[in-house]
C-alpha cells in the first residue's frame, strides 16, 4: 500500500472517534423533537451531554450482567455488581435513577466506551507488531475494562460488557465469556473492526482472510450469525473503498454492501427522496440492532458521499444508536475525504494520544517484516 492509502486509513480512523464524540450527547434520544429542544438546530459540534435524558431506561438495565434488569436480580444482593465492582468503578450510583444520561458527566469532544475500545484494540496490534492475537487483546481488554481508577469517563456500558464479565467472573475463561442477550445483534459489535480491517489490509491480508479474523474478533462479544454476515460486507466494503474508486465506484460498493438484506435497495431508495426521518424512524428503526442499523449506515453514506461531514451531522440528530452507527459509518466517509479529520479531530480531548496510536497502528502494519 502506498502513502496515499495510508493516509486516507488515518483519515478514516480519526473520522471514526469524531462521529462518536459528535453523538455522544445525544445517543439513544427516540423522539428527534427532545433533540431539537435540547440543542436547537440539532448538534452541529462537540457538546457535553444534557443532565436530563428524555428516553434514558439506563435504569432498567442490569449492573450484575448483560440485558435488563430483572426482579429477582434486583432483590438479590448476593448477586455479584459487574458496575462498580468490576467495571465502571464509581458509577454504580447513577444506574438506578430515571433519566439519567448514558454519558454523563463527560465532555465535548470526549469519547464514549466502545471508541476506547477501538483504541484498546488499535494498541494491542501495534504491540503485536501488526499481528492480531485474540489473546493479548483479550488481555489488554480485561485490563482496561476494570482499572481502577478508570481509565476513561464513561458511565455505561452495553450489555455485551456486562455479560462478558460476569461470565469471567463465573470463571469462564476470557475466549469463552461473550453472552449472547437479545441486544447481541447490535450494530455496536462493529465499532472496533475497521482498525483490524485496516492493519491486516495494509500488511496484505485477502478480503476473506481479514473476513475470517474479524469474525473470530467479533465471536469473543458478540456471537450472531446475522451480525458475522453484516461484518463480512462491512470488511468489504472498508477494503474496496480503500482502494480509492470514482464516485460511480463508491456508489457501486455501498448498494452491493446492501444487497444481502431483503428488500434493500440503496440507490433506488435515496432515489425515492423521503425525508430522512422518514427512512429512520419508519421504514428503519434508529434502535441498536443491526438489521436497521446496516441499512441506515448504507442509505446516509449513499445519500451524502459528497458530503461526509453532512452525514455525521445528519446520523447525529436521526438519535438512536447514532454514535456506534457514527463510527461504522465514519470510518467509510473518513476513507472518502480527509476534511472532516482535518477540520475537527483537534478538537478531540483526546486527539493526540489518538494521533499517536494511529500513527504507530500505520507503522506496524506497514512495516517491512522478516
Amino acid at each position: 500500500m502506498d502513502y496515499d492509502s495510508s493516509h486516507r486509513v488515518a483519515s478514516a480512523l480519526k473520522t471514526q472517534f469524531i462521529a462518536d464524540a459528535l453523538a455522544m450527547p445525544v445517543h439513544w434520544y427516540y423522539n428527534p423533537m427532545d433533540i431539537e429542544k435540547a440543542f436547537p438546530g440539532g448538534i452541529q459540534r462537540f457538546e457535553a451531554p444534557p443532565d436530563f435524558h428524555p428516553s434514558s431506561i439506563m435504569s432498567l438495565h442490569s449492573t450484575s450482567s448483560g440485558g435488563r434488569r430483572s426482579v429477582q436480580s434486583a432483590t438479590n444482593e448476593r448477586a455479584p455488581r459487574i458496575v462498580d465492582d468490576v467495571i465502571l468503578k464509581g458509577k454504580a450510583q447513577y444506574w438506578n435513577v430515571p433519566n439519567v444520561h448514558y454519558h454523563q458527566g463527560m465532555g465535548p469532544g470526549e469519547n464514549t466506551l466502545n471508541a476506547h475500545c477501538a483504541r484498546v484494540l488499535m494498541r494491542s496490534l501495534v504491540d503485536g507488531k501488526g499481528h492480531y492475537d485474540q489473546q493479548a487483546f483479550l488481555s489488554a481488554y480485561i485490563g482496561f475494562m476494570t482499572a481502577d481508577p478508570p481509565e476513561h469517563t464513561d458511565t455505561y456500558a452495553e450489555s455485551y460488557h456486562r455479560g462478558f464479565f460476569a461470565n469471567l467472573q463465573r470463571g469462564l475463561p476470557p475466549e469463552k465469556c461473550a453472552m449472547t442477550t437479545h441486544d447481541t445483534p447490535s450494530v455496536g459489535g462493529l465499532a472496533t473492526i475497521a482498525p483490524l480491517v485496516f492493519s491486516q489490509r495494509l500488511r496484505g491480508a485477502d478480503v476473506p482472510a481479514i473476513q475470517a479474523l474479524c469474525r473470530e474478533h467479533v465471536a469473543l462479544t458478540h456471537p450472531d450469525e446475522a451480525l458475522m454476515k453484516v461484518c463480512d460486507r462491512y470488511v468489504s466494503l472498508l477494503c474496496g473503498l480503500m482502494e480509492k474508486p470514482g464516485e460511480e465506484g463508491v456508489k457501486s460498493l455501498l448498494a452491493e454492501a446492501g444487497k444481502g438484506v431483503a428488500g434493500l435497495d440503496i440507490a433506488g431508495l435515496v432515489k425515492r427522496n423521503l425525508p430522512d426521518l422518514h427512512v429512520v424512524g419508519r421504514l428503519y428503526s434508529p434502535a441498536c440492532y443491526i438489521s436497521d442499523s446496516w441499512p441506515v449506515v448504507l442509505y446516509l453514506a449513499y445519500k451524502y458521499h459528497r458530503d461526509p461531514w453532512l452525514a455525521l451531522r445528519v446520523n447525529t440528530n436521526l438519535g438512536g444508536d447514532n454514535v456506534h452507527r457514527g463510527m461504522v459509518l465514519g470510518a467509510l466517509m473518513g476513507l472518502l475525504t480527509d476534511e472532516i479529520a482535518t477540520s475537527w479531530f483537534e478538537q478531540l480531548v483526546a486527539s493526540k494520544a489518538i494521533d499517536q496510536e494511529v500513527d504507530a497502528l500505520i507503522s506496524a502494519a506497514t512495516a517491512p517484516r522478516q
